[in-house]
């Protein structure tokens, strides 16, 4: 007589009696679902979105464009996703939890977020044609949100989650050590590139993703940070016209004509400690801090090239052929760059 084993190596009527037990307890017990079906990326052509096709961004056409099929080999991220248009319905079970705000920290972070669906592997293998995978969107209908507080939205507000992981429950092994349910790990769906196939564009009048994501919002408050921070500082770098600037010798110190001997105390037409020369530059050395202007509100010509008569050691000129417009110091035998009009 032989032993016996509840075990078997092959798949028989014990196997499917569980099976068909476990099964009837989603169709009594379970939810509906909307599954949405990752195919793959889409079919970028000779030129994608990327620019041209590369090692890392390879085109791929016909057989090779599959749910396996990575866009982006640097990245490894499918941005360009596509889905099926025929939408599945399936039955889950899975723990309801409330998702609350972690304030606790700087900014704000949702908790419980992330949701264990459990499926019926047999079953869901056969209503969508494979099992379950990472991309995968699932649309939960008995979450749907009726009651927006924007009155102007005309449809429901739905929920969606993306499948991030999947593997065997613990509890769905039966007697016969054969398994019979998948746990599914999902997160909740954002507005992404990735799922425009879904929920559309949000820039698009009428999409889902129009009524859904937060990207409009967004948008009008980013837009008036920026027009008031254009308010506050309307130009770029740093002013600082308005202070004196000393000319400085090569070693850092004020270039001045000081009283030496007695000769020259006695004498109306030398001041004590004054500056004999023009600036060289604002010495400052902030990032775009030039406008074009001569330190010291000393008068400077203009002009597409640089005059030959009249000049003077420390005289500045501002040439208005260059992109932004240069200021230049005669410095006795060349014009040297001060700086840019920027």
């Amino acid at each position: 007589m032989p032993r016996l084993s509840i075990f078997k190596p092959e798949k028989g009527n014990d196997y499917k009696f569980f099976d068909r037990n476990i099964k009837e307890m989603f169709t009594v017990g379970g939810t509906d679902l909307h599954f949405h079906k990752y195919l793959g990326p889409y079919d970028q052509g000779s030129t994608n979105k990327d620019g041209d096709a590369s090692p890392t961004l390879p085109q791929y056409s016909g057989d090779s464009l599959n749910e396996r099929t990575i866009q982006d080999l640097l990245f490894l991220e499918n941005r360009d996703r596509k889905y099926a248009s025929d939408i599945y319905i399936v039955r889950g079970i899975y723990n309801v939890q409330d998702a609350d705000f972690n304030l606790s920290q700087f900014g704000m972070f949702l908790q419980n977020d992330t949701l264990f669906l459990t499926v019926h592997l047999n079953d869901i293998v056969e209503r969508i044609g494979r099992k379950p995978m990472s991309g995968d969107v699932i649309e939960f209908p008995h979450m749907k949100d009726d009651f927006s507080l924007d009155e102007s939205i005309p449809i429901a507000l739905k929920r969606y989650y993306v499948v991030e992981d999947v593997n065997r429950a613990a509890e769905g092994f039966s007697q016969t050590w054969w398994p019979h349910l998948l746990r599914l790990k999902m997160k909740s769906l954002v507005d992404s590139q990735e799922y425009r196939d879904i929920v559309g564009d949000a820039t698009t009048e009428g999409s889902l993703a129009n009524y859904m994501s937060t990207f409009n919002r967004e948008k009008t408050i980013n837009d008036q940070i920026v027009a008031q921070a254009e308010a506050d500082a309307p130009k770029s770098g740093f002013n600082y016209k308005q202070y004196y600037v000393a000319p400085i010798d090569e070693r850092g110190n004020i270039r001045t004509d000081n009283v030496n001997t007695a000769d020259q105390r006695v004498s109306t037409d030398k001041t004590v400690n004054a500056v004999i020369d023009t600036p060289a530059s604002s010495h400052y050395g902030f990032y775009l801090d030039g406008d074009g202007v001569a330190p010291n509100g000393h008068p400077a010509g203009f002009g597409i090239s640089f005059p030959n008569s009249n000049i003077d050691k420390g005289d500045y000129f501002l040439r208005t052929d260059f992109l932004p417009n240069r200021l230049f110091r005669y410095d006795g035998n060349r014009w040297v760059k001060i700086e840019d009009s920027v």
